[in-house]
């Protein structure tokens, strides 16, 4: 299957995705929707990455401040796996590569802003110890604190070409050491993290901090789909781990369309890390040339539905280049995905009828209204969820033309209210995000407690809706509606930036205790997690009747004038 990607338009102007005869996404061009594989999101998902922990994208999240509804929080993570008890180096940003966070406000694919930080280290250990620090820290500019780094933001608007005169410079928050070094849990999000958050100019805030690893799922999917009964579910693999955060806040205004957000409000975002070209035996830089190492955009792309061989590759190229001739082999893999035909092998659940044009709407495209997929002239299959949501083509001041389908992570930003992070218990606020009837949540964006695992095996099954399952796919809904059987993270998340918690304190073979001293709910469970303050946000299972209806006739319609000031979503009985 041989061609091009299109995008079709209606007569009042808005876009349509197309996949022309012969069509074909490139071996980079991939939808996520499996559970994760060996580690996360996309924990150590590519040979390479292997070797460079240091600069492996894990997880982006992106979503409108529950603090100021014209901000959008922008958050990034790397380094996998970090185990709380990990020194006597733990876990430094790598001072020769460059961390960034990409906007793309058109939809054309590339980049419009690049935020770009960058890692000075200063350590003064020496020959004198092998300690991070040699007393007690109750600062960032403690005497003690032996290693340090520091950050430098700068900002393109040429797609990463050039850069500007840097827009701030800060501390970097540490790696927590343990209670002697740095007191309690409360006492280093106190005296080390919360001080490290440095101001930005316009309004915006950013913080480079070690957090607790706020995704959340359990990995036994591998022996056999859970154990083949469903019986290996309930267990947060990632409880305890920790990982370095980039948290960024800026005005809306200033990633839309000519600052215009309320015409505007949909972008897409990505994150990249870039190393020298050349690099000398002691792993400094050879070289100002910089090569992209790793890329992460939607959860649980890479990892997962790229082949072994094609990972390292779909880390070094950017979105435009996804729609570009490659393997056939590839886009059968993403047109009939694996795991469904798999739980039909093993569970006796018929999977969807392929090719599967409504996944490459949902996730290469974003969702418009009664948008399509065509190849060859045949009938087109239609999205099932019928609503202008996430699309950079409903933009009033995007080129259709220049549209490009590609894989990020897209947000409407105009789509705020009580259902945000800070949500209380509200009937339709859900981990289940849009298939749950919260349109807040995954795939428009992501929030930090959106359980993208179950989102996205429901929809692997052809489930769009929950609360109004189509007769066919009953029996799969009934397997699997419990997913992973993890529906909340291991730690409590703020409703205050940087909305994240802090690091886990205790050993992984201890489990638990946050940073930020919020208790730990049980993995599997579905309570709200304990705790004392009021920052706690949960999010319940997905509401029944009281639910945002999205699909058919009880759709919700957004953005359906692209003028507008706000997206306005309408539940039907």
């Amino acid at each position: 299957m041989t061609g091009s990607v299109r995008l079709l338009h209606s007569p009042g102007g808005r876009a349509t995705a197309f996949l022309t005869a012969g069509g074909l996404l490139a071996g980079s061009a991939v939808i996520g929707l499996l559970p994760g594989m060996a580690g996360a999101s996309s924990h150590r998902e590519a040979p390479l990455l292997l070797d460079d922990p240091a600069v492996d994208n894990t997880d982006v999240y992106a979503f409108s401040s529950p603090e100021n509804e014209d901000n959008v929080v922008l958050i990034a993570n790397w380094q996998p796996f970090e185990e709380p008890n990990g020194g006597p180096n733990f876990y430094p940003w790598a001072e020769d590569a460059e961390y960034l966070i990409n906007v793309d406000n058109d939809g054309d694919a590339v980049a419009d802003l690049v935020y770009r930080w960058r890692f000075t280290t200063h350590d003064r250990r020496g020959t004198d110890t092998f300690l991070y620090n040699n007393g007690p820290v109750t600062s960032l500019d403690d005497a003690n604190l032996l290693f340090r780094q520091s950050f430098t933001l700068d900002v393109s608007y040429d797609g990463g070409h050039t850069y500007g005169h840097p827009v701030a410079e800060g501390p970097v928050a540490p790696s927590y050491v343990g209670p002697a070094s740095m007191g309690s849990a409360q006492d280093y999000v106190d005296n080390l993290r919360d001080p490290a958050i440095t101001s930005l100019p316009g309004g915006g805030q950013t913080l480079t901090t070690q957090t607790e690893d706020p995704f959340f799922l359990d990995l036994r999917v591998f022996d056999l789909l859970y154990g083949g009964d469903l019986s290996e579910t309930g267990e947060d693999t990632l409880a305890g781990y920790n990982v370095n955060s980039i948290v960024l806040e800026v005005p809306k205004s200033e990633v839309a369309i000519h600052h215009d957000a309320a015409d505007n409000p949909v972008i897409g975002v990505w994150s990249t890390t870039t190393r020298p070209t050349l690099r000398n035996a002691d792993g400094t830089a050879a070289s100002h040339d910089y090569t992209q190492v790793s890329r992460l955009g939607q959860p649980l792309v890479n990892e997962v539905v790229v082949p072994t061989g094609l990972k390292d590759a779909f880390n070094s190229i950017s979105p435009d280049m996804d729609a570009a001739a490659a393997d056939g082999a590839v886009v059968d893999r993403v047109l009939n995905p694996e795991v469904p035909a798999l739980i039909e092998a093993i569970y006796g659940v018929p999977a969807p009828a392929g090719p599967r044009y409504d996944v490459f709407e949902v996730f290469l495209t974003g969702v418009v209204s009664n948008g399509v997929v065509d190849v060859d002239g045949d009938p087109a299959t239609p999205n099932p969820i019928d609503v202008d949501l996430n699309s950079q083509a409903l933009n009033a001041d995007a080129d259709p033309a220049a549209f490009q389908p590609s894989e990020m992570l897209r947000l409407n930003m105009s789509i705020t209210g009580p259902t945000g992070l800070d949500m209380q218990p509200l009937p339709e606020a859900s981990r289940l995000g849009v298939i749950g009837g919260d349109i807040q949540g995954f795939p428009n964006g992501r929030r930090l407690a959106d359980d993208v695992v179950d989102i996205e095996l429901l929809a692997l099954e052809g489930i769009y809706d929950v609360s109004n399952v189509p007769a066919d796919r009953q029996g799969a809904f009934d397997a699997l509606q419990d997913g992973d059987g993890v529906p909340v993270n291991d730690n409590e998340y703020s409703s205050v930036f940087p909305y994240v918690a802090g690091p886990n304190t205790e050993s992984v073979n201890q489990g638990g205790g946050s940073a930020d001293g919020a208790a730990v709910a049980p993995a599997g469970t579905g309570g709200q997690p304990g705790g004392s303050g009021g920052s706690a946000v949960w999010v319940p299972a997905a509401a029944g009747s009281a639910a945002l209806l999205l699909m058919g006739a009880g759709g919700v319609s957004l953005l359906r004038s692209r003028t507008s000031t706000r997206a306005r979503a309408t539940a039907q009985a």
